[in-house]
């Protein structure tokens, strides 16, 4: 018998209740073997657990044990943790061993580990500027170079990295910082030219105001808190809820013809 025309299978995905939607095989990552960067905490935890709901091996990695202990006690699903410190480290090849380790090569790696000083310009100094490249710029690259071979003959991958509104908008006491999220995006262009080819898409998501630690100090001043929603077309800061669908996409077969792109989700902080 053909379906009725109020069937929910006769709707777009983002019209079906929530259950039928995380069933479309479309949008599914289960079973898929992830590593998420800065998964001890913030945007990385988020995304870490997010995954791991849907049922994602993730395999964790940051540089505080404990952290990464906690993350993996309060999240369901099958997880790992590695440890180490990406902006120090030296051997991006035996890392990627570690981490294929407990579930295999990953196909999906999301970069979230990142730093920000906030120092003004006058203050940089050579060695906070190269700490903040170490992390935010040369980690994503190298990491996911060390585990490109895996996905390549695999023939599927997925890498995403985390730009910002800085990447396209200059903040005070963000010219590091901001130089480094600039280097990101264009890094995400080229690593879709480079292996997009060999089913292995590279995108990135600029995510808006979200509570954070690396955002503390601007949620501590509830009047510039306040100011960063006004200037959103929506009206509000964000919610970590409000990167899991976004994320997902980028992460699962729905995002097969998108790379090289950067997705901002910042309420429309930058349509204004």
């Amino acid at each position: 018998m053909a379906p009725t025309a109020w069937s929910p299978w006769r709707k777009p995905p983002w019209a079906r209740p929530r259950a039928v939607a995380e069933a479309d095989p479309l949008f599914s990552v289960a079973g898929r073997v992830a590593c998420v960067t800065g998964a001890s905490s913030g945007l990385g935890r988020a995304a870490a657990s997010m995954l791991a709901a849907r049922g994602a091996h993730v395999v964790g990695l940051a540089r505080r044990d404990e952290a990464l202990a906690a993350w993996r006690a309060a999240t369901p699903g099958k997880t790992a943790a590695v440890m180490a410190d990406l902006g120090a480290c030296e051997d991006f090849a035996g890392l990627a061993a570690r981490i294929a380790a407990p579930f295999g090569p990953p196909s999906i790696l999301v970069n979230a580990a990142g730093v920000n000083t906030r120092e003004p310009a006058d203050a940089v100094t050579r060695a906070g500027w190269q700490k903040t490249m170490a992390l935010n710029l040369d980690a994503p690259f190298f990491l996911a170079q060390a585990l490109v071979p895996g996905m390549r003959a695999a023939g599927w991958g997925r890498v995403v990295n985390f730009a910002s509104l800085q990447s396209r908008r200059a903040f005070p006491g963000g010219i590091a910082y901001g130089a480094s999220k600039g280097g990101v995006e264009q890094l995400t262009r080229a690593m879709a030219e480079a292996w997009s080819s060999d089913g292995i898409t590279a995108n990135a998501l600029a995510p808006g105001f979200f509570p954070t630690e690396l955002t503390a100090p601007v949620f501590a001043d509830p009047e510039r808190a306040a100011r960063n929603a006004a200037q959103t077309c929506i009206g509000r800061n964000g919610t970590m809820a409000d990167l899991e669908g976004p994320l997902l996409f980028l992460c699962s077969a729905a995002s097969d013809y998108v790379t090289g792109q950067t997705l901002f989700v910042d309420g429309g902080f930058t349509a204004k």
